[in-house]
């Protein structure tokens, strides 16, 4: 009996170290709660801003239901539950979040148009100019993957160089070390001049932008590599570049997932301030575009936009990193 008793805390414990309140079921009650709330809100309460409800309260509608089939699968499903019980505070907060944002702005008008539109509007922009919006979002991505591949692949090149050479370090070193404190949209001007158009200056920014931190971080895996691993490997008659693949660099291999998820932050932003000077697509160009329109409703449509793929840029990442880190289970999380 003892020895279940501390199986099951164990396990708790596992679940409490990943999830937020996995055992709490109140508060999946409660969210889906507030986000009828925020419905009820946009429903009851008059306007005085002139609005077309319908996309936003088919969202809060539709956002409703799914929360409500997940949480009847949640009863037979543990994955689900874990997941959905650990979501569920901060949905909960989004609802109450909706709900004031809509009386404050839609609903009184004491947060006046155009610099504060309220959900309403945000989500009817999103409808009505899902053309763009997604013509946009793929002019970026294109952009951002092909400016972080670049930096990535680079930055492990010079990661290795000045990880595993010393020539190579005290020459090389010095460089990272000082282009790794000016940001990478400081380089703009030379890239106008210099590249022929504003996608490949894109690239080029993007690239600097997730070389530094990814070859810090490359160089660093690979220096951190027990002495012992080599020792052994040397008695069993390794040579340099068995040393150098089969050892310091899957050392290395988490390091290189922590500089990539750095960079992917800084690439991101440099796409977008790339994108508002120079560029004719993207949605760096259209937050600036509808900013000098005043269309403020466009601008937080955008941002968005970018925060949800930003989200499941991040999301793939780490799916990809605990499927290559599999075996570091419990070690690495």
């Amino acid at each position: 009996m003892e020895k279940n008793k501390k199986s099951k805390h164990e396990v708790l414990g596992s679940d409490i170290g990943v999830y937020w309140k996995p055992k709490s079921k109140i508060w999946v009650a409660a969210s889906i709660a507030t986000v009828l709330l925020a419905l009820l809100v946009d429903v009851l309460v008059p306007n005085v801003q002139f609005v077309n409800p319908v996309s936003y309260q088919v969202f809060l509608g539709g956002f409703a239901a799914v929360l409500t089939v997940l949480w009847i699968a949640s009863r037979y499903v543990g994955t689900i539950r874990k997941k959905l019980y650990h979501k569920a505070q901060f949905i909960f907060a989004v609802g109450i979040v909706l709900a004031l944002w809509d009386l404050l702005t839609t609903k009184s008008g004491i947060f006046k148009l155009p610099f504060f539109p309220g959900p309403v509007q945000i989500v009817d922009v999103i409808v009505k100019e899902r053309t763009t919006l997604l013509i946009s979002t793929y002019y970026s991505m294109r952009l951002f993957f092909v400016g972080l591949v670049s930096g990535t692949l680079l930055g492990i090149a010079t990661g290795i160089l000045i990880g595993w050479y010393r020539q190579w370090y005290y020459w090389l070193f010095p460089v990272i070390k000082i282009s790794g404190v000016i940001p990478a949209i400081a380089w703009l001007p030379i890239a106008i001049v210099l590249l022929p158009n504003s996608f490949s200056a894109g690239v080029f920014l993007i690239a600097i932008a997730s070389w530094f931190s990814v070859a810090f971080m490359v160089s660093g895996g690979i220096a951190s590599t027990p002495k012992v691993y080599y020792e052994a490997a040397k008695t069993l008659g390794a040579g340099e570049s068995f040393l150098l693949f089969h050892i310091a660099l899957p050392n290395a291999v988490p390091d290189i997932f922590s500089g990539i998820s750095t960079a992917t932050g800084l690439s991101f932003l440099t796409l977008i301030v790339s994108e508002m000077i120079g560029a004719k697509a993207g949605l760096g160009w259209y937050i600036n575009w509808a900013k000098a329109w005043s269309a403020y409703d466009k601008v937080y449509a955008s941002i968005i936009i970018m925060a949800i793929a930003f989200s499941i840029i991040l999301a793939v990442l780490t799916v990809v990193r605990n499927y290559v880190l599999r075996w570091k289970n419990g070690i690495v999380q």
